[in-house]
């Protein structure tokens, strides 16, 4: 994928760095496979806000993605590679043998043509979807399943992967890209390749419409407000705080672990680095 540069002519376009789209095949999405998408800005089902800083935006159809991949050795091919509003990565459209069409994520070198197939007894080739018992030691993987046809849940973005590092009995250790390891059980299953568009992160921008369009609105320093308004506000001049950083509500921003227990905390067998200095 390459990257577009734009001239400064205005001051929104003087560092903004866009996705060429050199990989797209189509401008629109397959209507079967797109469902309306209403934008909460924020707000849960009680109609209050439990996450600032959203609303408005541009309207976009959610496109419906084969995270479980359970058509079991039925041949697949990429009809187009798309653009997603609601994913970093992008998507292909398959059409399988039986006359039925999918989206799943694009992995890196997937293109119009390529055929892809999942099951226990499917090739270690990219693209193709089965139990990581059938994975090649040392592979690279992504839509990687936590619980046996659940659908993958992790390495899902633009650019990720998983190392697979081992299989003994009936856990498999994973090396995920914050160099955490954990184990996961055997018989889930995961996707071979690197998920596309690895560039992403190489947008710049260049404007504050630019986040205005996806929905998020401005988000205000806390220093600045009044101390009504926030534990850090006030102060004669321009103040720095005079105190940790926090939340509206007084909760510390760094450092306190906000983590709760999970079931599957036994199965991390290396967290991964906080960036804190080791004595």
């Amino acid at each position: 994928m390459s990257m577009k540069r734009w001239k400064p002519t205005t001051p929104g376009t003087r560092f903004k760095v866009s996705p060429g789209f050199d990989e797209i095949t189509r401008d629109h999405g397959e209507k079967s496979l797109m469902v309306p998408m209403k934008s909460k800005a924020g707000r849960n089902s009680n109609g209050r806000v439990t996450a600032r800083h959203r609303g408005g935006g541009h309207k976009k159809r959610y496109r419906k993605i084969d995270f479980k991949r359970e058509k079991f050795g039925i041949r697949g091919t990429v009809a187009t590679i798309e653009y997603d509003p609601n994913r970093s990565a992008r998507i292909a459209l398959i059409h399988y043998s039986d006359g039925e069409k999918r989206y799943i994520l694009a992995p890196e070198g997937l293109d119009v043509g390529h055929t892809v197939v999942s099951g226990p007894d499917s090739p270690p080739e990219n693209g193709n979807h089965l139990p990581l018992s059938r994975i090649p030691l040392g592979s690279t993987i992504h839509n990687v399943e936590l619980k046996p046809g659940k659908g993958g849940q992790i390495a899902r973005s633009a650019g990720t992967s998983i190392q697979l590092m081992a299989c003994e009995g009936r856990f498999a250790t994973l090396k995920m890209p914050s160099r955490e390891t954990r184990m996961v059980p055997v018989n889930c299953m995961a996707t071979i390749g690197t998920v596309g568009n690895a560039e992403h992160f190489l947008v710049v921008p260049g404007k504050a419409g630019n986040s205005r369009w996806k929905g998020w609105r401005p988000h205000v320093r806390g220093v600045a407000m009044n101390p009504i308004d926030h534990p850090m506000g006030g102060g004669e001049g321009k103040s720095s705080g005079g105190r940790h950083p926090c939340s509206p509500w007084g909760q510390l921003a760094k450092g306190l672990r906000t983590r709760r227990k999970q079931a599957s905390d036994k199965l991390i067998t290396r967290r991964r680095p906080t960036g804190k200095r080791r004595k």
